[in-house]
């Protein structure tokens, strides 16, 4: 599914000449390679890490920013071309349902396991003891309340437009709590900060690749483990009238495309699937710029410095 999930205004000229001798031959249309842009600083930075490398091959690159889960039509129609990231914790049926219309292709793993739930800072257990277990949220939603939520307990989503059915998780397992969105991955992130620093009650929205569950001491809630029937079936799990009665799916983080693409920039398809980076590595590019102040194409710019046999074998 995110770390300072921000708008980027504007396209990045990073100037960058890696590799460009001879590489302009290499492709086999000048038509724009379209990466969507979304609004967490991760995907900022694998889709400009990405487009750096392909434009290092000759390529033209434009990225275009697209909703999430919306932006399977673009991909479809062959308006937009590549997705980068798309994480089976929230994405998993949008793609699934695009890709069986036969008009976008999977072009593999990214290197990143993905995880987002529930998560609350270590200090809220005294409060809610039976924590990590889902089961305790039923006793202790007024430890987590606000004044304009209470008496039940605030749960912090991400943006609208992640997906993540947390209300229809709040409704399956009977949970008393409100969710209220986040209207930014920023503005989560500051609330988190902001209560955290006042030992504030707060349940939120964490995932990972990020730097949030290593700064900050916490747990993410223990909720029924996720099967593909728990979203589709109701009669899967503890509450036989509804879907959702469950905890989020966790694993892979995808790249997507047009299938149209793969026959008109084959070279370029065949570096984007080559593309790897672990969480390890992604959440230090993502503290540098949200923790450090850094500017993105100046992370972005340094990582293609030192690492440039790692992406230039992307593109053998």
């Amino acid at each position: 599914m995110k770390t300072q999930r921000h708008r980027w205004i504007g396209g990045m000229l990073l100037g960058l000449a890696w590799g460009l001798c001879g590489s302009a031959q290499a492709a086999e249309s000048q038509d724009p390679i379209k990466l969507t842009i979304h609004d967490w600083t991760g995907q900022y930075v694998t889709t400009h890490i990405m487009g750096e490398v392909l434009k290092s091959m000759g390529y033209n690159v434009e990225y275009v920013q697209a909703d999430y889960l919306a932006q399977f039509t673009g991909l479809e129609s062959g308006d937009l071309t590549v997705a980068m990231e798309i994480w089976q914790t929230t994405g998993k049926e949008a793609m699934d349902a695009s890709l069986a219309t036969g008009k976008t292709i999977d072009l593999g793993e990214t290197g990143m396991e993905a995880k987002e739930e529930w998560w609350y800072p270590a200090y809220m257990k005294e409060k809610c003891p039976g924590l990590p277990n889902w089961e305790a949220l039923k006793q202790c939603g007024e430890a987590f309340a606000t004044p304009e939520t209470a008496p039940k307990g605030r749960y912090l989503g991400g943006p609208v437009t992640w997906g993540g059915f947390d209300e229809e998780r709040v409704a399956a397992l009977e949970l008393p709590f409100e969710v209220v969105h986040a209207g930014t991955d920023a503005a989560m992130f500051a609330e988190l900060e902001s209560a955290y620093q006042r030992q504030a009650p707060i349940i939120l929205w964490i995932y990972t690749p990020h730097w949030a569950p290593i700064k900050y001491a916490g747990e993410w809630v223990a909720f029924p483990e996720y099967e593909d029937a728990c979203y589709s079936d109701p009669a899967w799990g503890g509450n036989p009238g509804k879907t959702h009665d469950c905890g989020k799916p966790h694993g892979w983080i995808k790249k997507v495309a047009w299938k149209g693409g793969e026959e008109k920039w084959p070279k370029a398809y065949a570096a984007v699937r080559n593309f790897r980076i672990d969480n390890k590595t992604m959440g230090e590019l993502i503290a540098k710029v949200d923790l450090e102040g850094a500017k993105l194409e100046d992370v972005v710019a340094e990582w293609m410095k030192s690492n440039e046999a790692t992406w230039k074998a992307w593109t053998q």
